[in-house]
């Protein structure tokens, strides 16, 4: 007896498991992003080919997780996952000592110079085009800026990387300065005449002011 319920439960995870993973595929397809709206249960289970209380159980558990909200009378949508209470609670849990914020300050460096090597060599000219007139035509800090380049990245796993970083820096509440706006328009100048060099000193040491070394 015992058996039967365990290959039932472990059958019942598989099943689960499985329409989440067609969900996100789904999304992804689709090009769904934090607040569009996702099917109605019913075209979900025609997609998917499962029935509906499947499907029901899963988006219950994604709006527990607080990755959907369901809307009365609306419909259910995708949250940004930049406002999930879990990433300040998670954050606060393991970012203690400044070694470990060190780190993650580091870390996102790093992601950063990654998304600006990836543009520099497979960003169309249109698209830096882009970026030097949404900066020039408006008022930002260092935070947008960067999430400008992140989503203008060709590698969506960079620019996800990106996010999730940002927000446990964000929630480490460290004081990000913001560059002189000169600097920036640089920094994409350099991108713009895809010189690598010029962009990391830029970088470095006009935006993020390390020492250079000696």
């Amino acid at each position: 007896m015992n058996v039967i319920l365990t290959t039932n439960s472990n059958a019942s995870s598989k099943i689960y498991l499985d329409i989440v993973e067609k969900l996100r595929a789904m999304i992804d397809a689709d090009g769904l992003v934090p607040g569009d709206k996702i099917p109605s249960e019913r075209e979900l289970s025609d997609r998917l080919s499962v029935g509906r209380s499947s499907v029901r159980e899963a988006l219950r558990a994604l709006e527990l997780l607080g990755l959907i909200e369901t809307r009365r009378g609306e419909g259910t949508y995708i949250k940004n996952f930049q406002e999930h209470r879990l990433v300040d609670l998670l954050g606060a849990f393991f970012l203690q000592d400044k070694k470990t914020i060190d780190d993650l300050s580091e870390t996102k460096q790093l992601i950063e110079l990654d998304c600006l090597k990836v543009l520099i060599h497979r960003s169309q000219k249109e698209e830096i085009d882009q970026l030097i007139h949404w900066a020039n035509s408006h008022s930002f800090d260092d935070s947008s800026f960067f999430e400008a380049i992140a989503t203008k990245t060709p590698n969506k796993l960079l620019e996800r990387i990106w996010r999730v970083i940002h927000s446990y820096d964000r929630s480490t509440k460290r004081d990000v300065t913001t560059a002189d706006k000169d600097s920036y328009l640089d920094l994409l100048e350099a991108l713009q005449v895809k010189e690598e060099s010029r962009m990391v000193e830029t970088y470095l040491y006009r935006i993020r002011k390390l020492s250079k070394p000696h």
